[in-house]
């Protein structure tokens, strides 16, 4: 989700609930207290610059922005608008979403294109690959 910058280190106090948070969750997502607050943070700032998007886990455990709301992620809202040749209004129609939603998918990309563009590889290659163990299941039940 970052871009690869050298790290800074800073200071900050927590009030006890919020640590006692931070711990519980850092232990249940097998993640550092200082990865669980980089992440966190990272969100936080985005979706404050970009309040309709939200980030959630897949079933992988890879994280992944979308649009609050909805079971749609940013880089599918992304690859229906290059399918519409930048037809917002047509892609809102399609997903049947609100134009103003398919917008703040946009507004993200455009500022997170490389994350975005990254998240749609991986998906690409998960999908090859179902597709490649399904036809060798297909191939060795015949």
């Amino acid at each position: 989700m970052s871009t690869p910058t050298a790290s800074v280190q800073r200071s900050i106090r927590l009030s006890g609930k919020t640590d006692s948070l931070l711990t519980s969750v850092s232990e249940r997502e097998g993640q550092t207290r200082n990865s669980m607050v980089e992440r966190l943070l990272a969100e936080s700032l985005r979706t404050f610059d970009h309040p309709l998007i939200q980030f959630r886990s897949g079933g992988s455990g890879r994280r992944e922005p979308g649009i609050a709301g909805t079971r749609i992620l940013v880089r599918q809202v992304i690859a229906q608008v290059r399918a519409e040749n930048s037809n917002i209004e047509a892609v809102a129609d399609y997903l049947a979403q609100p134009v103003s939603l398919i917008q703040a998918a946009v507004n993200y990309y455009a500022d997170h294109a490389d994350e975005i563009d990254a998240d749609a590889d991986w998906a690409a290659r998960v999908e090859d690959d179902a597709q490649a163990r399904w036809l060798r299941q297909k191939a060795l039940l015949k």
